[in-house]
């Protein structure tokens, strides 16, 4: 009797931690709580023991976790870059446990996707670009949305100034588009339903009502257009160039009068590893580095940092190997002394923030942040716009880097 007890409890025990090691690879439905809103989006799971690993999406592209473990049906899995940790239990029913840090967890859970095709019926066409009219504290009076439809699935972002809310994705269902988006950041809901008038009404995150218009009817409305990223930001005396020194993330002070910069044109990127467009924006101006490189471009990033990340400037770190950054990266201080530390700048109000420089190092331009992937064409033309102005100086030629 007592060798038969022995063995039912090892079968029970077998049983229990079979169920807790149920396989994560593949793609899960997973959610976030985040102000009481549940956040619906994609994630990626592969790997067991010391090599899990997991992608959040922006749209179709891969946000990666940079280290994880799967032991015993605890999983965890790092996003450095991010500062941020996914902690969760696996077991029969699916993936539950939270998402973030000390201070800021948000409630997750992963199922097993259950695909529905996603029904167009009644569903109206409501693809293309529309404006949003605002009054943000940035001084915008407009933001755009940009929507991509196919039958009942829809993906769209709310460009900014500052640069885009990331891919949100969703369906029509029950008379209007529910949409949603999380990347391990920009936790975001959005409710998009179709006026008599033509017009949009939109919820966000479940309190926050705006109207989207098509830009004919915006003007036809006598409304302003969203804001020029390149005439947001300016600089107090164009006439005079650029001068600062900070450490870079090893400690060594970096000064742009140092000899590795003269006659150069700069790309000075106003940036911070909190910032989700600045990662947006990372992997273009390490693209124009090595395009650009040669003859004669610098880049320099000046990353602000919250404060409990200055001590160590671990996401700082793990922010330029997740994109192969070679350019230079100087930590100035918080991002509430940006005014103080960078006094060039008026307006300036956006993260990122990116001046160009001659090889004078007089600023020659200002762009307001970044458009990423899922803005589209204003992405494409972003990059596009950037590129020119960056050839532009690197054309002037050595002789206009002697200062007077």
């Amino acid at each position: 009797m007592k060798t038969l007890t022995i063995s039912l409890l090892m079968a029970i025990g077998a049983m229990v931690s079979g169920a807790m090691a149920q396989p994560v690879d593949g793609l899960w439905d997973a959610t976030v709580k985040v102000n009481g809103n549940e956040i619906p989006f994609r994630m990626e799971f592969a790997g067991t023991g010391d090599a899990v690993r997991g992608n959040f999406f922006n749209g179709d592209e891969r946000v990666p976790s940079s280290g994880g473990t799967l032991r015993d049906g605890a999983l965890r899995l790092n996003f450095d870059s991010y500062a941020n940790r996914l902690e969760a239990t696996v077991g029969a029913d699916g993936i539950d446990g939270r998402y973030g840090r000390e201070g800021r967890w948000y409630e997750f859970h992963a199922r097993r996707p259950v695909r529905a095709v996603a029904s167009a019926a009644g569903a109206p066409n409501i693809d293309g670009l529309w404006e949003i009219p605002t009054k943000s504290s940035k001084g915008e009076a407009a933001w755009r949305l940009i929507v991509r439809q196919k039958a009942g699935e829809v993906s769209a972002a709310i460009l900014r100034v500052d640069g885009d809310t990331g891919a949100l994705t969703g369906t029509w269902r029950g008379g209007k588009f529910v949409l949603s988006h999380f990347s391990g950041a920009r936790p975001n809901l959005l409710e998009l339903t179709p006026a008599a008038d033509g017009s949009l009404e939109l919820l966000q995150n479940g309190r926050t009502k705006l109207t989207a218009l098509r830009p004919a009817a915006a003007r036809a409305q006598g409304l302003s257009e969203p804001t020029d990223p390149f005439h947001h930001t300016g600089v107090k005396d164009p006439s005079a160039a650029v001068e600062f020194a900070f450490p870079d993330v090893d400690g060594r002070t970096v000064s742009l009068s140092d000899a590795r910069f003269a006659g150069k044109a700069i790309v000075l990127a106003i940036s911070g590893s909190w910032c989700p467009n600045c990662h947006d924006e990372a992997p273009f101006l390490e693209e124009l580095y090595r395009k650009y490189r040669a003859e004669g471009l610098e880049v320099i990033a000046l990353s602000f940092e919250e404060e409990e990340q200055l001590k160590s400037l671990s996401r700082l770190r793990a922010f330029v190997k997740e994109y192969g950054i070679d350019y230079t990266v100087l930590v100035p201080g918080e991002p509430g002394e940006l005014a103080a530390k960078f006094p060039q700048g008026e307006n300036l109000n956006s993260w990122p923030t990116t001046f160009f420089l001659g090889r004078d190092h007089r600023v020659r331009g200002v762009h307001a942040g970044y458009a990423g992937r899922a803005s589209g064409e204003f992405h494409k033309q972003t990059k596009e716009e950037i590129t020119a102005i960056v050839e532009r100086l690197l054309a002037e030629g050595t002789s206009a880097g002697r200062r007077e």
